[in-house]
């Protein structure tokens, strides 16, 4: 459990970074002179993602032990869903990123050339589609491994708490993406993940992922709806 808490805690420091660098003055100036991108698009699409993925992958192993079920059917298949939705989900970043600074720079005011079309098309859109594909590969992927590797000792009072303190960080994340922002396909996303998580703890009982992503997604998903009331108000 200290490996899996530890991981975990990788997320949430993550997490907190994505917040300052999206809404930090300090990262709106240029990596190069050339002005290809601003800091804030190239930590989001090549340093924060690569650290909270390699985390995942870590995590995934972590939750992995010798079994009669290791390198059988169904691991093998979940491990072939997570890899995809590794490449899908950075494939996302790699599309987002580049083409939302190009539609802020210079598409803000000019959505009817072919050239801006095509570029808040692949911003709003395309890249949307892609990375909630991948997130949702990935993350599944995380909650079926554990199904298939479930951990054998009962969780101790202080590992369920730690769980739950991380997954505050995950919820907050949610919340900050659902609450105060149109909502979109990430509710459906969001939902499907939540609801997953909460039918594999009530089969299989209370195991890490389960109790983490249970947790993290009714907390964001929750918070969200009572923000969105609020606004609407």
């Amino acid at each position: 459990m200290r490996r899996i808490h530890l991981l975990l805690s990788v997320q949430s420091v993550v997490a907190i970074l994505v917040s300052i660098n999206r809404l930090g003055s300090w990262t709106l100036g240029y990596v190069l002179p050339n002005e290809f991108l601003r800091w804030v698009d190239f930590n989001n699409m090549l340093i924060l993602p690569l650290i909270s993925l390699v985390a995942l992958y870590l995590l995934k192993k972590a939750i992995e032990y010798g079994s009669p079920e290791r390198e059988g059917k169904m691991h093998i298949a979940w491990n072939l869903v997570f890899i995809i939705g590794l490449y899908l989900t950075a494939a996302s970043y790699g599309d987002h990123e580049v083409t939302n600074y190009l539609h802020v720079r210079f598409c803000m005011n000019d959505a009817s050339s072919d050239l801006c079309r095509i570029v808040i098309f692949n911003d709003d859109e395309f890249s949307h589609w892609v990375f909630f594909t991948g997130f949702v590969m990935v993350n599944a992927a995380v909650l079926f491994l554990q199904a298939i590797f479930p951990r054998k000792e009962e969780l101790a009072k202080g590992d369920v708490s730690l769980l739950l303190l991380n997954s505050l960080f995950l919820g907050l994340g949610v919340l900050a993406n659902l609450g105060f922002e149109e909502i979109g396909l990430d509710l459906y996303v969001v939902t499907l993940l939540a609801l997953t998580s909460t039918y594999l703890l009530w089969k299989r009982g209370r195991q890490p992922m389960f109790i983490y992503y249970t947790s993290a997604y009714w907390f964001g998903l929750i918070g969200s709806l009572i923000a969105q009331g609020l606004r609407a108000v």
